[in-house]
């Protein structure tokens, strides 16, 4: 098993690859979906239905993960999902149908779910192994990878057609796993340490996961409610931060775009320089920190009366909410393994589309500014447990 600090840099370069990888791809996709919508002849609301497919790919898909993990391995299971969400990215420009759309667009979810769940497990032992909380990292180069993906699409968006632009993703994404997949492969598991001398923030360093009994299923699934609550944000402020700034402060439709890059790139940037303010602050403070300034952030995004009093905000609200997911991923699968880690993404996952239909809701009942406000309660609701489960994952 690697050990060596030589094997364990190269299974950190190895996994950030296919971080970086799963956010590229992703990110492909979404910037082509105007195009599919009108290949297809699909409305907004059979768009939207067939848009499910990737969600119900996902979460279905997310808890069968953990126990081909168990089985099979989290290198293994990496690899082969990397292969399948490669294939899979290619096929929804050949539909032409919002029902053959969905049905495509179900494997690609399950192949993302599977990838997921897969290569945050792996990360979650090197994480142990290296006794450095990372996690983060590897988090950022998602986003990174996503931030590719999209500029990219964005500029071949005028001269190739969707085929060609997701059939070249599949391309490179075949590549990228042949190339770094051969090295995941090669590499075993690292060996876990001895619980002596335990990292900041974590009392009790545990060699193995717990088994799922009550108890520990009770602390997966508080942690996955932190990540439920911060992605409910992240879903939140990619489809209604925009609108607020167009519709309620009266900014053009660049200007109104600019808000929600700048939160992207405050939530890179915190994620870059995680693993420092975790080894400084500890995982306990990150969290309760973190959530607590996203809250703050988030109203002043909310209820600013100036457009860039509000892209302050949320900027504000980005870096506060960049280390939550990860770190609660990190602890679900900590405390069960490949089956906490499904968990939590799940609950996650959940979150993220839980996000922008609520706002919806929120907003024909109230307001879009008071809808918002419901991301600074779910961020202090985040840093409220994490302060109450401080001791909660010790033994």
């Amino acid at each position: 098993m690697p050990g060596t600090p030589t094997d364990l840099t190269r299974l950190r370069i190895t996994l950030t690859a296919f971080f970086a990888l799963d956010g590229f791809i992703f990110a492909g996709w979404v910037v082509r979906i105007p195009a599919i919508k009108e290949q297809t002849g699909a409305s907004a609301s059979t768009l939207g239905l067939a848009l499910l497919g990737v969600s119900a790919g996902a979460v279905i898909t997310m808890m069968l993960t953990g126990r081909l993990c168990h089985r099979y391995g989290n290198h293994q299971v990496t690899v082969v999902c990397a292969v399948l969400l490669s294939l899979s990215v290619s096929l929804p420009p050949l539909t032409h149908s919002p029902l053959t759309l969905g049905l495509v667009l179900l494997v690609f979810g399950a192949a993302y779910g599977g990838i997921n769940v897969a290569f945050n497990s792996a990360a979650v032992d090197l994480v142990r192994a290296m006794r450095r909380p990372i996690m983060p990292s590897f988090h950022a180069a998602f986003s990174l990878g996503g931030m590719v993906g999209a500029g990219l699409g964005g500029l071949v968006a005028g001269f190739l057609t969707p085929t060609q632009h997701l059939f070249g993703l599949t391309m490179i994404g075949l590549l990228v796993t042949a190339v770094v997949g051969r090295d995941l492969l090669r590499l075993q598991p690292p060996a876990l340490p001895e619980p002596t001398d335990p990292p900041k923030d974590s009392p009790k360093q545990e060699t193995t996961p717990r088994r799922l009994d009550p108890r520990t299923r009770g602390l997966v699934f508080t942690f996955g409610l932190i990540a439920l609550c911060t992605a409910f944000g992240e879903g939140a402020l990619a489809d209604w931060s925009a609108l607020h700034l167009e519709q309620d402060l009266d900014a053009t439709a660049g200007a109104a775009a600019l808000g929600y890059s700048c939160f992207a790139l405050a939530m890179t940037a915190g994620r870059l320089t995680g693993t420092r303010l975790l080894e400084r602050l500890g995982r306990t403070r990150t969290l309760v920190s973190g959530g607590a300034t996203a809250a703050l952030g988030m109203l002043l995004g909310a209820l600013a009366p100036t457009l860039w009093a509000a892209v302050l905000g949320f900027v504000i609200t980005g870096l506060g909410l960049a280390n939550l997911f990860p770190v609660a991923v990190e602890r679900a699968g900590t405390l069960a393994g490949p089956d906490g880690v499904a968990i939590a993404s799940t609950l996650g996952y959940g979150g993220m589309l839980l996000g922008p239909p609520a706002i919806g809701f929120m907003a024909d009942w109230y307001s879009l500014p008071a809808a918002l406000t419901s991301v600074a309660v779910l961020a202090a609701v985040a840093a409220g447990i994490g302060f109450l489960t401080r001791h909660a994952a010790e033994g």
